[in-house]
């Protein structure tokens, strides 16, 4: 039978350890403690779903009008039309109604097409000029692939355009783009706020949380009367 060996670690360095291991515990507990209210605050945000420019898809390559819609020209020529990602948080799920064929002719601020939730409505104007060559019959049937993917598979129409240069050149593109959103978001709080008490007071606290932060989606279950007013007031710069 082997022998039994006694060690004593108060004359080792294991005391050492132990304080070392204790000391590293005790960071850990503290860690915890201070940031358990961030935590729990992300996850409210989380579930609540906050609308804020970290959450919008804001492709560098795009150009951005300021009734946000956008456009991108193809190798082929065909300029790829659709309304960005903002607009898309801003609404929420909707349906899409084509008012246009191809060979149709449009001309900038010319309506392409019509979102909807039940009775309320948006209309959705063109930046550019030109021939409509390709209308997206896929999103009719699929509307969820505007929220899905605004930029590819969301577009609208493609148009032949006529001056594209010309009409772009005050559109918003690459590292423009960010701060615009951010700006456009705290311009719809301020609209929010002042349609809500002009027709809907009540509503105030479901599209506005703690500290002014927007819930995402949050003209989804509003009124007619302030779809009507972010039509006239916000998308029409």
């Amino acid at each position: 039978m082997d022998e039994f060996t006694y060690t004593n670690i108060f004359e080792t360095k294991g005391i050492e350890y132990i304080i070392v291991i204790a000391f590293l515990l005790l960071i850990i507990v503290f860690w915890y403690l201070i940031n358990r209210p961030i935590k729990v605050k992300e996850s409210i945000n989380s579930a609540i779903g906050y609308l804020n420019d970290k959450i919008l898809r804001i492709p560098r390559g795009i150009f951005y009008s300021k009734n946000h819609t956008w456009t991108y020209l193809e190798p082929e020529g065909y300029a790829k039309t659709g309304i960005d990602d903002l607009l898309v948080h801003l609404t929420g799920p909707v349906k899409i109604k084509q008012t246009l064929n191809p060979g149709d002719k449009i001309n900038v601020g010319d309506k392409i097409a019509e979102i909807y939730q039940d009775e309320k409505m948006l209309e959705i104007t063109s930046t550019l000029s030109g021939e409509v060559a390709f209308i997206n019959e896929q999103l009719i049937s699929q509307p969820e692939l505007l929220n899905r993917d605004p930029y590819n598979k969301g577009w609208f129409i493609k148009i032949k355009p006529n001056n594209w240069i010309e009409e772009t050149k005050e559109y918003i593109l690459a590292d423009s783009a960010p701060k615009w959103f951010q700006n456009e978001i705290e311009r719809f709080k301020d609209f929010i706020a002042f349609s809500l008490k002009k027709n809907n007071p009540s509503s105030s606290e479901v599209v506005l949380q703690e500290g002014g932060e927007l819930i995402d989606f949050p003209l989804a279950g509003l009124s007619t009367d302030i779809w009507n007013d972010f039509q006239k007031s916000y998308l029409k710069q």
